[in-house]
């Protein structure tokens, strides 16, 4: 049995704890600038550029693109994912964080995790047709679904702290200032 040395879930706690010991001694170190660059490429098709992240004052170098898309029915080319699609995966990959985190400090050894989430919106608020009706969501729901050797007092901590920390889950579930800038070229 694996007792916090080591990977648990493939995560190093070791590593974990050291990461959160050091942002507790220097707030700085925990602070995460993200950015994202989403460019059209034609119809409802886009590209989000994924190039760097700073973690405290270090700077690292990312290289990941991300493809959009609506399906056919939505007059799009179905080539990818559409934008309410990765809302939700980002939301569940985020509380999979969460939780794989929270596991494995606990000690306790997944056997599989599963995040099911929807959500319905009413495109009359999108298309404009309608100023009563909201463009977004009234609600989501999700359900998670997880087996391993967790006691049933331990999956509630797991839960528990998921839903307190999941940065993803809180900008979601609560409102966040949204500032914008538009710039006519």
């Amino acid at each position: 049995m694996n007792n916090n040395r080591g990977l648990i879930n493939g995560l190093d706690v070791d590593a974990l704890k050291q990461f959160a010991g050091a942002v507790a001694q220097n707030s700085k170190d925990g602070i995460a600038q993200f950015q994202v660059t989403t460019e059209w490429t034609g119809g409802t098709k886009s590209a989000s550029s994924i190039k760097e992240m700073m973690l405290g004052e270090q700077k690292l170098e990312r290289d990941f693109q991300i493809l959009i898309d609506e399906p056919a029915e939505l007059l799009g080319a179905d080539l990818a994912a559409n934008p309410q699609e990765y809302l939700m995966a980002a939301l569940n990959a985020c509380m999979i964080v969460g939780y794989v985190a929270a596991a494995s400090l606990e000690n306790v050894h997944l056997k599989s995790l599963k995040i099911l989430t929807k959500g319905q919106l009413d495109l009359r608020g999108f298309l404009g047709l309608d100023e009563n009706i909201k463009p977004g969501y009234e609600e989501l729901q999700y359900k998670v679904v997880v087996s391993g050797d967790g006691t049933q007092e331990q999956w509630n901590r797991i839960h528990e702290t998921v839903i307190r920390t999941s940065p993803n889950r809180w900008n979601i579930a609560n409102a966040i200032q949204l500032n914008s800038e538009f710039v006519i070229e």
